[in-house]
């Protein structure tokens, strides 16, 4: 079984669009230090501004981390391993096979139940049916050759 690769959201692959984001990231960064350097004696104690500072740096490092490629979400599916990306900044969770304890399956969602009674949870999202299927009929292969306890869960929508 090789690794099969899923993602969790839209992804754009145009060149255009990664290069865009790159540079609006790089612009919000400039509008935030150029906001902090010229303002800095006019800024209010009340922190208006400096939320505002710190909204455009954050929003900045996003969209050049979009731009290069290392905001997506995804999922991987590979032998004995499963990475995953629920959060675009957070780096991805390694789950080996040895470490997931069982598997519970509902209709939107999915949770892993590691040995260390840490509970992962991925949510489907309602766009991309066919993309959660897929996913499904993976983690159902990869815990059927592991020899995880997995449980289908249905519920009533």
């Amino acid at each position: 079984m090789e690794i099969k690769y899923f993602s969790l959201g839209i992804s754009e692959n145009n060149k255009f669009v990664k290069i865009f984001k790159i540079v609006f990231g790089v612009v919000c960064f400039a509008v935030a230090i150029f906001w902090m350097i010229f303002n800095i004696k006019s800024l209010k104690p009340d922190g208006t501004a400096w939320i505002t500072i710190i909204f455009l740096s954050g929003f900045g490092f996003y969209q050049i981390l979009s731009g290069l490629g290392r905001a997506t979400r995804f999922i991987e599916i590979g032998n004995d391993c499963i990475r995953l990306k629920k959060n675009p900044v957070l780096p991805p969770v390694v789950m080996s096979e040895k470490d997931i304890e069982k598997i519970e399956l509902y209709p939107m969602n999915l949770i892993f139940f590691l040995k260390t009674k840490k509970r992962i949870l991925l949510r489907f999202g309602s766009t991309f049916y066919e993309t959660n299927e897929l996913i499904k009929d993976e983690i159902l292969g990869f815990a059927e050759s592991n020899k995880i306890p997995l449980e289908i869960i249905q519920e009533e929508l």
